[in-house]
């Protein structure tokens, strides 16, 4: 399952995050309501928002979303207890409200009972041409054959495939699959998309993974990338 978290508080984020990560989540991270705009909210599971952040709240930016039609769930993070906030993020658009400081696996149990609840569904399999990745069994293959992918390769390609025909940047790379800085893991990147580009690219077939020169990395049908 594919989670927004909206946290201005880079620490909080970071751990909560590899938190999620470990119980087998793909978190994209947003410091901002600005930022979390630029995403396309309908390509994940759910948000978890935190309330208070400098600029636009996660309350404004919840109901921005209802506003615009987007059906994603949201999980409210605040420390904000009254009734009368809890009523006004639930008036808003949020979907369930959990008050900081809070125990994880509390948050945990309702993000699962939150998507439970949504059966957002999801195909059993990723697919892009003729490449194909289980999230279920990590379990990934092209052209007929499978193969294998360490911890970190399927972090990549998942969030890749997921993302399919957008731009990834190695910033993000860095932030969701290593919850790192990106000066302190820009050579592993190389490394990582150098071994997985022999997976998924195998000798003989269209490439699939294209370097978008000072941006980032895109995987697209041949047909799709800008050759």
């Amino acid at each position: 399952m594919h989670i927004l978290l909206v946290e201005d508080d880079h620490k909080a984020a970071r751990l909560l995050a590899r938190g999620l990560e470990e119980e087998g989540f793909l978190v994209v991270v947003a410091h901002s309501a600005e930022e979390a705009t630029a995403h396309v909210v309908e390509r994940f599971d759910m948000a978890i928002l935190d309330w208070m952040m400098p600029g636009k709240s996660g309350v404004a930016l919840c109901a921005e979303w209802r506003q615009a039609g987007h059906r994603l769930p949201v999980l409210m993070l605040t420390a904000r207890d009254a009734v009368a906030d809890r009523i006004t993020g639930l008036n808003t658009g949020a979907d369930d409200y959990v008050t900081k400081p809070f125990v994880f696996d509390e948050l945990l149990a309702r993000v699962r009972a939150l998507l439970r609840r949504t059966e957002r569904a999801r195909p059993a399999q990723l697919r892009v041409a003729d490449l194909w990745l289980d999230p279920a069994t990590r379990a990934a293959g092209r052209a007929g054959a499978g193969f294998d992918l360490t911890p970190k390769e399927y972090a990549i390609l998942e969030l890749l495939m997921r993302r399919s025909g957008d731009i990834v940047s190695r910033l993000q790379l860095a932030e969701h699959v290593w919850q790192a800085d990106l000066i302190a893991i820009d050579n592993l990147i190389d490394v990582h998309m150098k071994n997985l580009r022999r997976k998924v690219d195998a000798p003989g077939l269209p490439a699939l993974i294209e370097t978008v020169r000072g941006r980032g990395f895109r995987l697209a049908p041949p047909e799709a990338g800008d050759a």
